[in-house]
């Protein structure tokens, strides 16, 4: 039967790995009494909306159908429904909606994070393939996109944890401009306005990184229609809200020619970095989670320091700095066992000679600040490399490895 899985109706607005998580978080409190009030509300926000069809509905659907279904449900994603059975259903350890989800989730890896890609109209024909796919959002589509993002977020209740409900009946409503004022020192700036982002870069970039910080995904909703008014939001998780968060805003990021996009771990995680490659990016992520504490928080820093939007030369040496200060912590012993003594002398040369550790005379200054991304990146590959071979030492001891 054919599957429903990558239908439009079925693309997720979030990460499969974040929706992942929640799934089974839900799935792991399946006792509580409003569970499927919590379920409907997660599959809402993780799915596109404005169709007729889709989890969401479907959902409900299983939960109307589960009276009149004596039997299994066959397969949830077949494009015909299954027909009620006579025979004595087996006892469930899910309902029928908790099969649902459970299903949904295990083939999660099936669903869409991406919308299918249009038919080009008569300009990109003309233009023809190479230079449509070099197309970039500019500056200004950018803080376009990006309000109407800010504007979906807020209206499912994503900044009521810090901006209050604007309810008649509620009093816990506190002004937006109020907490951006204490956060950045502007005031207006919200509702958000796409002239006064456009002309002042450097605020909207401060607006990207404090909402990051603002925001909440609300885990339950109560219906209120007094006066107007719609949902009312609670139970708040700041984790999977800025989780939600960075994955959009670098959706937005990613498909422009501004060169940044949101960190996703790190200590500078929710702060806009200057982008890498897809190996440096994997580099950085296994370097950021490590659990080996001091020399670990100290790889964090320097990463802070090097990939900030405002890093100037100053910083990428005293970042190289910081690595260097690991490598040598471990020069003794791993990195003798895991490179040559020609490579070794190299490594070490680099920053003792070249204005990296040293202020003296003697220092080499001649060269151009990009040298200093290379030898940033070949300490943290040699960083890593380390890592491993101690991963492997440990695991050969019986240990368990720290990454």
């Amino acid at each position: 039967m054919p599957s429903r899985l990558t239908e439009p109706d079925h693309q997720l607005v979030w990460s499969r790995a974040i929706f992942v998580e929640e799934a089974s978080k839900l799935l792991s409190r399946k006792e509580r009494r409003d569970w499927t009030d919590r379920c409907q509300l997660l599959l809402e926000d993780a799915f596109v909306g404005g169709y007729s069809d889709g989890p969401a509905v479907a959902f409900r659907t299983v939960g109307e159908e589960a009276n009149t279904l004596s039997g299994g449900f066959g397969d949830p994603w077949s494009s015909s429904r299954p027909q009620a059975t006579s025979a004595k259903a087996p006892r469930r350890i899910f309902t029928p909606e908790q099969e649902y989800l459970k299903d949904l989730m295990t083939r999660a890896d099936q669903l869409l994070e991406d919308s299918q890609p249009r038919r080009p109209y008569w300009r990109e024909r003309k233009a023809g393939p190479a230079d449509r796919s070099a197309i970039r959002l500019s500056s200004s589509a950018v803080v376009r996109e990006f309000i109407d993002l800010i504007d979906e977020l807020s209206q499912k209740g994503y900044f009521e944890k810090n901006f209050g409900s604007d309810c008649p009946d509620e009093e816990s409503y506190v002004d937006p401009n109020n907490v951006l004022w204490k956060k950045l020192g502007v005031d207006t700036l919200w509702p958000l306005d796409r002239s006064a982002l456009n002309e002042d870069l450097d605020m909207f970039f401060d607006v990207v990184e404090v909402l990051h910080d603002l925001i909440a995904r609300p885990l339950t909703r109560s219906m209120h229609g007094y006066a107007g008014c719609s949902w009312h939001y609670g139970n708040f998780d700041v984790s999977s809200g800025r989780g939600v968060y960075i994955w959009r805003v670098n959706r937005i990021f990613d498909n422009s020619t501004l060169g940044l996009r949101l960190a996703e771990n790190g200590d500078d995680s929710g702060r806009l970095v200057t982008t890498t490659d897809d190996g440096r990016a994997a580099l950085t992520s296994a370097v950021s989670v490590r659990k080996d504490d001091g020399p670990a928080d100290q790889v964090r820093h320097a990463l802070e320091l090097f990939r900030s939007r405002g890093s100037d030369r100053n910083s990428k040496r005293s970042a190289i700095a910081v690595l260097a200060l690991v490598l040598e912590e471990r020069r003794r012993g791993v990195i003798a066992e895991s490179m040559g003594s020609d490579d070794r002398g190299a490594l070490f040369n680099i920053a003792n000679n070249f204005h990296i550790r040293h202020q003296d005379a003697k220092q080499r200054r001649d060269y151009d600040d990009f040298y200093l991304d290379w030898i940033f990146w070949v300490y943290l590959a040699s960083i890593e490399l380390t890592n491993r071979v101690l991963d492997e030492q440990s695991a050969a001891a019986g240990h368990q490895p720290q990454g």
